[in-house]
């Protein structure tokens, strides 16, 4: 998932063979003896306006807080680690391969409609298929359903995919190969059922306040662009009793400082994010406001590699090596953040993973070989690389470009020239090509490498650096059908090491995620992937 801006939850499919549970364990839990508020409502920042509502068009967190709180998908996975049933009561499967998926009873969508197994064959043919141009369109083949892949290249037809209604309340869903990260893949917010006839009915207007339906907790209310979203509790939700908040409100604030002084304004419940020049103070001033969790997510700049001189894998490592990551870490963020030398994560799923070879020399051994790297591209004094360095509108982007665009001109004469779009533009560029290098970061979909280094597979749909390497798309191969945690590491590590010495995009640093939390909210809980939601949160009285 795209970043704008502990949990560990490793687990063996294989032991996985059948799980039902018939009550919500991920829903609004009060203490004995809180006092509710009689108004149960909650205004969030969600850091920008976003660039769509329809699950298959979009791809950053963004939009999929929003969705997430609007739609239930079969399971979730809870902060625990747990996999827990939402739209799906129960499941079972055959050699890991063929899983049937019994939906609830009388699930419904928010205008009293059911919600059938139908509306998610649909909805996963619709994902996949090149018409759509989803941004998420490689992810059913990376689950390895069958002829997922086939379908989003354009070589067989969406009907094909191995996802059928067995009848109404019934799916079955066939894969080519057992995937270890199966059940938590299956969370992510690209999947959630769509409702067919609405859509075909609307088009992409479905997503109008008039028209919208929903699965989940909340539902549409209003949506008045780059001013606000309001959603409401959905009285239809299968598990609206678990439900508290009844109302809330996203604002579209890019300016943290704007988000900050808001929220001290009171009007203003939970902070998108902390300004990094502001941390220290807040921390000092803020006490338990302040909330900081580590969170699986790298912040990178990514390379078009297909275009000059970026096409050299020896000026985009030679720009790795020169950047001083520990300072940008530690001085310019200041939260808490790690420097980052690999794209997915130190230690992830089970797995740890190790930093090229040159990322533990000295800074003037890196800094000379950086040097060399350039001159054998042809760059140095008499010739000096010159780029254009993209990054989304904010605060926080426009300091660590400043600071890496020096550093870049310090260490090696080179000259990134800095410019900002919103994030919506940005995106479109990005998807366009139209770019030298631009910042971007990762969240990860699920507890394991792949949901990084997936996307730098050949032709994956979110592959916008258009990277292409055999050897490492092989070794993703292998890890997908490895039996063990330590062997899919092992091919982890392969993949790892390449895109070290290729580098199609810069590592940063990882993710921590600070927010700011009104007091009288409760059962806040940000999870390793950065996600909160409205249903598990209440007001508590003043």
């Amino acid at each position: 998932m795209t970043q704008l801006n502990p949990r560990v939850f490793t687990f063996t499919l294989l032991a996985v063979s059948l799980m039902s549970i018939t009550n919500a364990a991920w829903a609004a839990n009060v203490p004995a003896g809180t006092v509710l508020a009689e108004k149960q409502e909650l205004v969030r920042n969600n850091g920008s306006e976003p660039a769509s509502l329809d699950p298959h068009k979009v791809e950053s967190n963004v939009e999929f807080s929003l969705i997430s709180d609007m739609f239930d998908g079969l399971v979730a996975v809870t902060p625990q680690g747990a996999i827990e049933p939402r739209l799906a009561l129960s499941w079972e499967n055959k050699a890991n391969t063929v899983w049937t998926f019994h939906l609830r009873p009388g699930i419904t969508w928010s205008d009293g409609s059911a919600i059938t197994a139908q509306d998610i064959v649909w909805s996963w043919q619709r994902l996949v298929s090149p018409k759509t141009a989803s941004p998420y369109a490689t992810y059913l083949g990376n689950m390895h359903v069958l002829n997922a892949a086939e379908i989003a290249q354009g070589n067989k037809a969406p009907d094909t995919l191995g996802v059928k209604a067995v009848n109404d309340s019934t799916l079955e869903i066939t894969l080519t190969q057992p995937t270890a990260a199966f059940l938590a893949m299956l969370a992510h917010p690209s999947l959630v059922p769509l409702d067919k006839v609405l859509i075909g009915r609307f088009g992409d207007k479905w997503t109008k306040p008039e028209h919208f339906v929903s699965s989940g907790a909340y539902t549409l209310s209003q949506w008045v662009v780059n001013e606000r979203i309001v959603t409401v509790r959905n009285p239809h939700y299968w598990d609206d009793q678990h439900t508290v908040i009844n109302k809330v409100t996203w604002l579209p604030i890019s300016s943290e400082a704007a988000d900050v002084n808001r929220y001290k304004a009171g009007e203003i419940d939970i902070v998108y994010t902390v300004p990094m020049n502001q941390f220290a103070q807040l921390k000092k001033t803020m006490g338990e406001e302040l909330r900081v969790a580590p969170q699986l997510s790298t912040y990178y700049y990514q390379f078009n590699t297909t275009r000059a001189p970026f096409n050299d894998p020896r000026v985009r490592r030679a720009l790795n090596m020169a950047l001083d990551k520990d300072i940008i870490a530690q001085k310019v963020m200041g939260q808490g953040q790690r420097e980052a030398w690999v794209i997915s994560q130190p230690d992830i799923g089970g797995v740890t993973l190790r930093a090229p070879d040159y990322a533990s020399w000295p800074r003037d051994k890196r800094i000379a070989e950086a040097k060399k790297l350039l001159a054998d591209a042809g760059f140095g004094p008499d010739h000096p690389l010159s780029f254009n360095l993209l990054y989304n509108t904010s605060e926080t982007h426009q300091r660590i470009a400043i600071a890496a665009s020096s550093m870049w001109k310090k260490n090696l004469g080179v000259e990134a020239k800095l410019q900002n779009q919103e994030w919506k533009t940005m995106l479109d560029t990005m998807h366009t090509g139209n770019f030298d290098a631009v910042r971007y970061a990762w969240i990860a979909d699920y507890d394991d490498a792949a949901s990084f280094l997936n996307t730098y597979r050949t032709g994956d749909s979110e592959n916008t650096s258009k990277y292409s390497n055999p050897a490492y798309d092989e070794a993703l191969r292998h890890a997908a059908k490895a039996a063990t945690v330590a062997e899919r590491g092992k091919y982890y590590q392969q993949a790892e090491d390449m895109l070290g010495q290729d580098v199609p995009a810069i590592p940063v640093y990882h993710y921590v995620r600070t927010h700011l939390v009104k007091p009288w909210v409760g059962g806040f809980v940000s999870d390793s992937l950065g996600n909160y939601y409205s249903k598990d949160m209440y007001i508590k009285k003043q």
